[in-house]
């Protein structure tokens, strides 16, 4: 699949390359390609964000939250286009540190299809570090990643590709559910930062087996 990441930080990074080693073609969208410090991503790789767009059937948006809206304008139209939200709007503020800036009322990602008209929006891998998105295969039970989206032919696509890079990808509703996860964000940022667990841990369902009581 031919898979466009605008952004080349480290969640753009770690979902670009995970994809590139699962098999999908994917060039990475910034504002300036000849940056030296997206040399290491491979000749032809890194391309201005209106090129790297142009013949992508998805497009990751790996952002900084206040360069979003921005990147967005970038892409030009992306009206009928599959877009996956990985960003959370993230501020910081005196007395309350690092926080969501939106909330109950919208989400980032109904923002973002706000701000890409007519695009089929997908609220995905936001919900844990770049680290376990880099090696989620990696971990000794597969980390849960929800989807959420209106579209459900479209849902099907954003599920494969989060399968792809190792995780157990679960419907997580339609897009106003971007509400609910991007708090869950703010739960794993708070316990690797503020908690002792450290960025190489990821949530995980668990499922008791069939017919077995608790004792």
């Amino acid at each position: 699949m031919q898979v466009a990441v605008l952004g080349a930080g480290q969640v753009g990074r770690a979902v670009g390359l995970g994809w590139r080693k699962a098999g999908h073609a994917v060039v990475f969208g910034v504002p300036d390609p000849s940056d030296a410090k997206h040399a290491d991503l491979g000749t032809g790789m890194v391309r201005a964000v209106p090129d790297a767009v142009r013949d992508a059937e998805v497009i990751a948006l790996a952002t900084p939250w206040a360069a979003t809206e921005a990147a967005l304008r970038a892409a030009g139209d992306l009206r009928g286009r599959i877009v996956i939200d990985c960003t959370n709007p993230l501020a910081f503020a005196p007395g309350q540190g690092l926080h969501l800036s939106l909330g109950f009322e919208t989400s980032g990602a109904e923002r973002v299809a706000g701000w890409a008209a007519g695009a089929r929006v997908y609220k995905a891998l936001n919900q844990t570090g770049a680290e376990g998105m880099a090696e989620a295969a990696a971990f000794p039970q597969r980390p849960v990643m929800f989807v959420a989206g209106d579209d459900p032919e479209g849902k099907q696509v954003v599920v494969r590709l989060v399968a792809d890079l190792g995780f157990e990808a679960l419907d997580g509703g339609p897009l106003v559910n971007a509400r609910l996860l991007e708090p869950l964000a703010m739960v794993w940022i708070d316990q690797a930062l503020k908690r002792g667990q450290g960025r190489d841990f990821a949530l995980a369902i668990t499922r008791k087996p069939a017919g077995k009581d608790v004792p």
